[in-house]
């Protein structure tokens, strides 16, 4: 098969049906090799997507009907962990009262924590995955919420750009547990991502699961290639845990 057809092939699955076209292809293009076989290039790139888009979701989250919030949050296993520290997590994240603007990338089912926010002015969704976008924006709908979910890669930095850029200030970045999603499909993709957006908001905030998501392990990589980026380029207003998540605050210097 060409490889028009083995993409095809590869997204003929329902969980990798409505990914973005570029970022099944930068996965391909991983495994395109003359050495193996086209049975083995689609699995290769299914076990990636997997890893970094669906491994987490119940697969009961791709067709649900009129859930509420918490069966949500609970059928993801990232948001299930953040649950319970929500309220508390938001109202450290903003204690300062402005009313921000929340650019949520890699939100995965993070946008139906919306009632834990105490004041800001507007959430924004950014997704990869069609079905996840699909599920936040009907719920907003629904609630009428001042609030979207928007499909799109991240590895897209021109338009992510765009969509920062174009919100009104004062603006918050999310990027919880996504980095290292990033660095499986471009090495260095996060310094890039970071040195650009950063200068769009007045914060940044960044996380990192300190356990492992199924067994609970403690993790012992230290991301020193990160913590080194960021007090080398950035302003770092604070660094703590919560549940089992490790959250870095920054900002221009």
């Amino acid at each position: 098969m060409d490889q028009k057809e083995l993409i095809k092939k590869i997204i003929s699955k329902k969980e990798f049906s409505n990914l973005p076209e570029s970022d099944v292809r930068m996965a391909f293009d991983s495994f395109d090799k003359p050495h193996l076989t086209d049975p083995e290039k689609i699995k290769l790139t299914r076990d990636l997507l997997r890893k970094m888009y669906t491994a987490f979701i119940s697969q009961k989250l791709l067709s649900p009907k009129n859930k509420p919030e918490e069966w949500i949050l609970n059928k993801h296993i990232s948001t299930k962990e953040r649950l319970p520290h929500y309220e508390e997590l938001y109202e450290k994240l903003t204690k300062d009262n402005k009313s921000y603007t929340i650019i949520d990338l890699g939100a995965g089912t993070n946008g139906f924590s919306y009632k834990y926010f105490k004041n800001i002015k507007k959430y924004i969704a950014i997704e990869a995955v069609g079905q996840l976008v699909e599920l936040t924006n009907n719920y907003y709908k629904k609630n009428k919420i001042n609030a979207n979910a928007i499909h799109e890669s991240i590895f897209n930095l021109k338009e992510i750009k765009e969509i920062i850029a174009k919100e009104a200030a004062p603006k918050i970045l999310f990027i919880f547990k996504t980095l290292d999603s990033l660095e499986m499909l471009k090495r260095n993709y996060s310094k890039e991502l970071l040195k650009e957006i950063t200068p769009l908001a007045d914060k940044v905030i960044v996380s990192f699961a300190t356990k492992s998501l199924i067994s609970k392990k403690v993790f012992k990589v230290k991301r020193y290639w990160f913590y080194n980026f960021v007090e080398e380029n950035f302003k770092i207003l604070d660094d703590f845990e919560l549940g089992n998540e490790r959250y870095i605050i920054f900002k221009k210097k």
